[in-house]
């Protein structure tokens, strides 16, 4: 599990690595281009229900933290649903739940 650290939040938001990896690639490219956006995330079964929603732009510092080595592998087509969707009105929507189960489906079992 990753973390996702914006502003001076010391907490940060545990992101599954996978995602993160993504995230990061369509954040640092719209950021880049100085284009403001808007992330929201359903809340994961273990967090109050809800969701929550961050301004992404780029004076304000972010910073990724993977807990994984290696770099993940990126899906090409979900980089481009993912900017597809950053570029909306709405901006991008993540629900954790989909991503922590693909996180524990990676994770293999110990025997």
């Amino acid at each position: 599990m990753g973390c996702l650290y914006y502003g001076d939040d010391e907490h940060g938001i545990e992101v599954p690595d996978a995602l993160l990896a993504h995230l990061k690639v369509v954040i640092t490219t719209k950021l880049r281009r100085r284009e403001s956006f808007t992330l929201t995330w359903r809340h994961d079964l273990a967090e109050p229900r809800g969701r929550s929603a961050l301004w992404l732009q780029e004076s304000i510092p972010l910073r990724f933290v993977f807990s994984r080595e290696e770099p993940e592998q990126l899906q090409p087509a979900l980089l481009q649903e993912f900017s597809r969707l950053a570029n909306s009105t709405a901006g991008l929507t993540i629900d954790m739940n989909d991503w922590l189960e693909i996180e524990r489906q990676a994770i293999p079992s110990a025997a």
